[in-house]
């Protein structure tokens, strides 16, 4: 049980050494904390991509869900970190696994502006770019209802259209990305949005 605590402190400090040593002495790559947390998803959330590897070499598993359904592969989308999306594709994450909102990785990813893992997200994975989440949005709808419709929010709706995101598909309630950005002042994402028609 001790040895479970100890590679669960040793990934959430980025300790890498500690990890393989326990790795190495046989320890389940996969054991939970309080919370359901596996080495793995600790790492993740604190972007230790040294330690992550030494974990996906061990066969931990990127889809282990945590009592927040938070799982490796889904933090990234949160994190940002595109090192860590990169370490993850060797295990063979599930792209369609969901969070607590009913969101894959790039729902969160588009929300917070996070560029370069979308355009890494989307060329280096088949990820759905029309998933629709529990709320009734789409990457593309987050980017434009909880963006700031500044640069980066502007490129992210670039990425997912020329991804092939429907620029058209309407939130639970009708409202389209395009009329969305035009409430919302964001005449560059609107033109964006206008251009594809």
């Amino acid at each position: 049980m001790n040895d479970h605590r100890t590679l669960l402190e040793a990934a959430a400090q980025g300790d890498t050494e500690t990890v393989r040593a326990a790795l190495a002495t046989g320890a389940d790559p996969d054991p939970r904390d309080e919370h359901r947390r596996t080495p793995l998803l600790l790492a993740a959330l604190h972007d230790h991509v040294p330690a992550a590897a030494e974990l996906v070499r061990a066969g931990a598993d990127p889809n282990a869900q945590d009592d927040r359904s938070d799982s490796p592969w889904l933090v990234t989308g949160v994190t940002g970190s595109v090192p860590m999306m990169r370490t993850l594709l060797p295990a063979g994450p599930d792209l369609k696994v969901t969070n607590r909102f009913g969101g894959i990785s790039l729902i969160p990813a588009s929300e917070r502006g996070h560029v370069e893992y979308v355009r890494a997200v989307l060329r280096e994975t088949d990820i759905d770019v029309d998933h629709v989440n529990r709320l009734g949005w789409t990457a593309l709808l987050e980017a434009v209802i909880l963006g700031d419709g500044g640069r980066a929010h502007q490129e992210i709706v670039e990425l997912l259209i020329t991804a092939g995101a429907t620029h058209d598909l309407p939130d639970g309630d009708g409202v389209t990305p395009l009329e969305h950005a035009e409430r919302r002042g964001f005449t560059e994402i609107a033109g964006l949005l206008r251009a594809v028609r």
